[in-house]
């Protein structure tokens, strides 16, 4: 399956008659947007805002980040089960608008939504600070469950990202990437020298807002399953949780998976990329044995030598995570685990909830309970008033200047578990 991205750098934002991308500018229609979504029964408001990097802004609670693409030649279109028909993403030309972010904020939903900076030193933790970020400030109408809110503010960044998405339709990308994977025994015949790797793929699927979605389906549902990469990178999965700020995968992370897209680069040089199994992370030890057991069998399946395990969130998915290595390495496959930490404000906790000795290489996203202070912003989007029951957050964390004292574990993304931010660690 070939997917080509073609790639237009977004160098400004603002609002505008009409929207459009005109000389690596976008424009924006605010009236348009606002309207579209309005279309959401449960929404009662909403509030469009534009923030920039090196501005002095904060931007909470953070619900889901998705960057606006548009689908061009090939089957489907964007977010095909969540926007568009059920049709096989991957294939054909997909533009997206590179440097661009629509973030979805307002009212919180769950207590594990996060903060956006700027500028100051809370822009250092997140990706996002990089991104011109257009901001959709929601109210929820009076009386709705806390599912209903998250689903219309869901479905109303994806219905944004989508319509700014179609005004790259038409633009001459600046770069096209082409990403291929060929079935299975074609490319194990054409690099047959190379060791075959593949990656497993966790995602967050506890129930209680901890939600993602695969074409559609709620991934708790699927049993662990084989996708071809370019399918994420093309749509088909979304983020709808509310797990801990600092290492939720949003959207736009699923969009921009870099795993996916360094072992991309590797490919055909000194590994064959043999494609990606999803697999979810569960409450009940029976449904956690089980997809750990279906994500050993598929990497043994496809003949992998090794594979790279990601997870999402911390505590019971740890569980999963030690299990699907544990059982792969039982394998006879080499297995490297993409984590973050929670050893406590001092670094001397354990780290994890659950260990192995075939879990000896590790790659971690940091220390999520490394304590910060953020300094006051000029301009708020959204509201701060939740800040000392967020996760991360704690009595007093909000201070009467506006400065914020809590965990980086607050921030979206600081920690993320794809490796999509700045900290990691080496071993000495």
């Amino acid at each position: 399956m070939k997917l080509e991205l073609g790639r237009i750098t977004i160098t400004g934002v603002q609002f505008g008659e009409t929207t459009k991308v005109d000389k690596g500018v976008l424009y924006i229609n605010k009236a348009e947007i606002t309207s579209l979504v309005l279309e959401e029964e449960h929404i009662k408001n909403v509030t469009v805002e534009i923030a920039l990097p090196g501005e002095k802004t904060r931007i909470s609670p953070v619900k889901d980040v998705i960057e606006p693409r548009v689908k061009v030649s090939g089957p489907g279109g964007i977010f095909p089960g969540t926007r568009s028909k059920v049709s096989t993403a991957g294939s054909g030309r997909t533009h997206t608008l590179c440097g661009v972010a629509v973030v979805t904020c307002g009212k919180i939903v769950g207590f594990q939504e996060g903060i956006i900076d700027m500028s100051g030193p809370g822009a250092q933790y997140t990706p996002f600070s990089g991104t011109r970020n257009i901001c959709l400030v929601i109210e929820p109408r009076e009386g709705l469950s806390q599912y209903e809110y998250e689903a219309a503010a869901r479905m109303a960044g994806f219905k944004v990202a989508e319509y700014i998405g179609t005004a790259a339709k038409d633009i001459t990308p600046d770069a096209v990437e082409v990403y291929e994977t060929k079935p299975l025994f074609e490319a194990a015949g054409e690099y047959p020298g190379l060791p075959k790797v593949g990656y497993v793929y966790m995602l967050q699927t506890q129930g209680l807002l901890h939600d993602t979605y695969v074409y559609g389906v709620d991934a708790k549902k699927i049993v662990p399953t084989i996708l071809y990469p370019t399918e994420i990178m093309d749509g088909a999965i979304v983020s709808g949780n509310c797990v801990s700020a600092c290492d939720k995968n949003t959207t736009y992370h699923h969009q921009n998976n870099p795993i996916i897209h360094d072992l991309y680069e590797r490919h055909g040089k000194d590994i064959n990329f043999t494609g990606v199994i999803i697999t979810n992370e569960n409450v009940y030890l029976a449904d956690k044995e089980r997809s750990s057991d279906w994500t050993a069998k598929l990497c043994r399946y496809l003949g992998l030598d090794a594979a790279i395990i990601s997870q999402e969130g911390f505590g019971n998915p740890d569980t999963d995570l030690i299990m699907n290595c544990k059982k792969i390495e039982a394998e006879g496959i080499k297995t490297v685990i993409v984590t973050d930490e929670y050893a406590g404000r001092d670094g001397k906790s354990q780290s994890l909830a659950d260990a192995d000795p075939a879990a000896d290489a590790v790659v971690t996203g940091g220390n999520a309970n490394e304590v910060i202070v953020l300094p006051p912003m000029d301009r708020i989007i959204g509201m701060l008033d939740y800040t000392d029951k967020i996760a991360g957050g704690f009595d007093g964390s909000l201070r009467p200047d506006g400065s914020i004292e809590a965990e980086i574990q607050i921030i979206t993304g600081a920690t993320n578990e794809l490796g999509f931010n700045r900290m990691s660690a080496r071993e000495q």
